[in-house]
């Protein structure tokens, strides 16, 4: 005695196959979702208090990173520059300026500017921009060609995948320390070339992958 119907058999079937489907087609939307600007906040332009230009002030007048990110060799957070420093030189340029009105009432009332985090890493994460700087790992690589960025943006998605493929593999990532803080500096064109230095920077700096 037959008690299902022969069709009972084609739609398990497609039952089966159509479950998978959407559920591999809902892991995939939500892996794109995951690294998406809407969720790592890549390339996302914020709205600051002052409309602050990397592409002015380091392309355009050579003002180094060091002069605003003073602790960036010495410490785990790079610095933000107190509005005195911003003062320095405009006391004596764009005195009156609009746009810098944000800067002189924050000298004016002692207060400190509050800049819109970018690069925000979660509370789990430590960080230190001193180790990194130390080993020879450029600003640019973090954060980006800053020098060509008219307003600042998260340049990388800073997920822990992208972390990762750093530390397992650091030597294409490094430079000469003297460099560290040049947004021009390129690796030897030669393959060959930039193989040994990476290699050699590694084994100088004695760089160490903290995966394994």
């Amino acid at each position: 005695m037959q008690v299902f119907h022969r069709s009972t058999n084609t739609v398990a079937k497609v039952s089966i196959f159509g479950a998978v489907f959407f559920i591999a087609l809902f892991a995939w939307i939500f892996a794109t979702l995951l690294r998406s600007s809407y969720a790592t906040g890549q390339g996302i332009i914020l709205e600051q208090p002052v409309k602050f230009s990397h592409d002015h002030h380091v392309a355009g007048l050579g003002i180094d990173c060091r002069y605003c990110h003073s602790s960036v060799e010495t410490s785990a957070f790079a610095g933000m520059p107190p509005t005195e420093t911003c003062m320095n030189c405009h006391k004596q340029i764009w005195t009156n300026a609009d746009l810098l009105e944000p800067v002189r009432s924050s000298l004016a009332n002692d207060t400190a500017i509050e800049w819109v985090r970018l690069n925000d890493l979660p509370d789990y994460v430590y960080f230190n921009h001193s180790v990194h700087v130390a080993k020879g790992v450029g600003c640019v690589t973090c954060h980006g060609p800053v020098d060509r960025m008219p307003l600042m943006y998260q340049h990388a998605s800073l997920q822990m995948e992208w972390c990762l493929s750093c530390h397992r593999d650091p030597g294409p990532n490094l430079r000469p320390r003297e460099e560290v803080f040049n947004t021009e500096w390129q690796p030897p064109v030669d393959s060959a070339e930039a193989r040994t230095l990476q290699a050699k920077l590694v084994k100088d700096y004695d760089v160490q992958s903290l995966t394994s």
